[in-house]
């Protein structure tokens, strides 16, 4: 299978370039992106609304990967809590190598065809789950095998690619593809391609949390209050919806934990 993810750049002689001929050329391949991911739009809305009922009932999804891919999946997974205040384990993402491989490179942890499904276990995985398989190329043996096991399973699959005929796309129920086309260095799906899986995972993420109630208007009235920046945004969100004084605000959210258990208890008064 011919792979575009590994097709080589347009550009050629990248090291005679000057800084500013480098950045041009890299972000005018950049702005191809949005473009490509705009033409998945129907594929991500079927698999945003096959998620949406199952997590009603109690389903989690998970998101696997290798690589790049992987710690896309950890860090769209890892910013569910603080964004929409949500428990952890509603979102989940495995990186093949353990969390070992979010930093340092873990050999030959993609290519293992069992892995996948045995950390998949480890969560008593069930039917009510959705699992998203993250490959650039489509063809990394963890994640296609991962995704081949649920199946067998009777588990509901995804996946993120940006090769058209990838065997990924027949592993999945809902295969969502991003044609990107060459990277400006060649082979470095870290770039273009990671950048549309990136935006993919916010939209399907973002999408889904709203519609399971975790935003009210445009606010995330969930959100955890981790730091100073966030207790002020919420203490100003307060503020808006109320019309109290900034302190007020601030003393209802601290006592609430919330944006929407402050406006809760004032709309309660």
């Amino acid at each position: 299978m011919e792979k575009i993810t590994e097709s080589a750049s347009k550009y050629r002689h990248l090291e005679k370039m000057s800084v500013r001929e480098l950045l041009v050329n890299i972000n005018a391949e950049d702005q191809t992106v949005p473009l490509a991911v705009e033409k998945a739009i129907p594929q991500i809305e079927a698999l945003v609304q096959s998620i949406v009922p199952k997590m009603r009932e109690g389903g989690r999804l998970f998101y696997i990967g290798a690589g790049t891919s992987g710690r896309l999946g950890v860090v769209d997974a890892s910013e569910i809590p603080p964004t929409f205040g949500a428990p952890p384990e509603w979102v989940i993402g495995i990186i093949a190598g353990g969390d070992r491989a979010i930093r340092h490179p873990v050999e030959n942890a993609e290519d293992s065809e069992t892995q996948a499904w045995s950390d998949l276990k480890v969560w008593q995985i069930d039917a009510l789950d959705t699992v998203i398989g993250i490959a650039a190329s489509g063809t990394t043996p963890y994640v296609v095998h991962g995704l081949r096991a649920c199946r067998e399973n009777g588990i509901t699959t995804g996946c993120i690619t940006c090769n058209p005929g990838a065997p990924l796309l027949d592993e999945a129920d809902f295969p969502i593809l991003a044609v990107v086309g060459p990277e400006f260095l060649t082979g470095s799906s870290r770039m273009k391609a990671g950048t549309a899986q990136k935006l993919i995972l916010n939209m399907i993420s973002t999408s889904v949390m709203i519609q399971l109630g975790r935003v009210q208007d445009n606010k995330m009235v969930d959100m955890q209050l981790s730091n100073n920046k966030l207790v002020d945004r919420g203490a100003k969100m307060v503020m808006q919806a109320t019309g109290v004084e900034y302190e007020e605000a601030k003393y209802l959210l601290l006592r609430f934990g919330s944006v929407r258990g402050a406006l809760r208890a004032y709309g309660g008064a």
